[in-house]
């Protein structure tokens, strides 16, 4: 019954320290699509939860369009790639402090493998804060389906170091294409795509909060093995 007790207060402590969503785009009611034309922004798709807005910018005519998630009927997938194409997600962080930056990618095998993931608090100077490879959807890797979630194309970015990105009215993440390379080893083509699903902006909970909730663990333990 003690152990039982414990297991309780700890599985209770560990969602108290779960990350916080400010905001979350599953695209599978916020649907991407159309072709906007050359060096023309794709805008306002709204989060599915919190609030924030995502966009997709080609220099080329891309096409946009929602093709199966990671595990999910819906993606943000997109055509045509260059260096120096994106995608942005914009989102408030007023009130919080420590942001985290999580999300699923794949390319095909003609489409791009190299990105930068850059923030910014005014929308015009961008920093870099990772640089990414992204995978194919090709054997040997798990073939993305809207069946099964695959972790393997999972990216996940604590900014928590990013002090300037605490309480601002405004947030801007962008993955950007920095490379003429292929996810499949090649060249990069015109209908060579990558696609997102699962983006999340999030509080990452500080590590200090987590120590508490550890002490706090042992504590009831030793509470608990000195009752009769």
């Amino acid at each position: 019954m003690k152990k039982l007790l414990l297991v309780s207060f700890l599985a209770v402590a560990a969602l108290s320290v779960s990350a916080q969503t400010i905001a979350k785009w599953t695209f599978e009611t916020s649907v991407p699509a159309g072709a906007p034309g050359a060096g023309v922004w794709l805008t306002n798709i709204a989060a599915e939860i919190g609030s924030g807005t995502a966009s997709g910018f080609h220099a080329g005519a891309a096409t946009y369009s929602n093709p199966s998630g990671n595990g999910s009927a819906e993606s943000f997938s997109s055509t045509t790639w260059a260096i120096g194409d994106l995608y942005q997600f914009v989102a408030s962080t007023v009130g919080y402090s420590g942001t985290g930056f999580t999300f699923d990618q794949v390319s095909s095998t003609s489409g791009p493998r190299d990105f930068d993931l850059r923030y910014s608090t005014d929308g015009s100077t961008f920093t870099t804060f990772a640089s990414y490879i992204v995978k194919s959807n090709a054997a040997p890797n798990p073939v993305w389906n809207s069946g099964t979630s695959s972790s393997l194309y999972t990216y996940a970015f604590d900014l928590s170091s990013v002090t300037a990105l605490n309480n601002q009215p405004t947030v801007y993440f962008r993955l950007v294409d920095v490379s003429t390379a292929s996810a499949g080893g090649g060249a990069p083509s015109a209908a060579g795509a990558s696609r997102l699903d699962n983006v999340e902006i999030a509080v990452v909970p500080e590590p200090s909060t987590v120590s508490f909730i550890v002490v706090c663990g042992l504590l009831r333990l030793i509470f608990l093995r000195r009752r009769p």
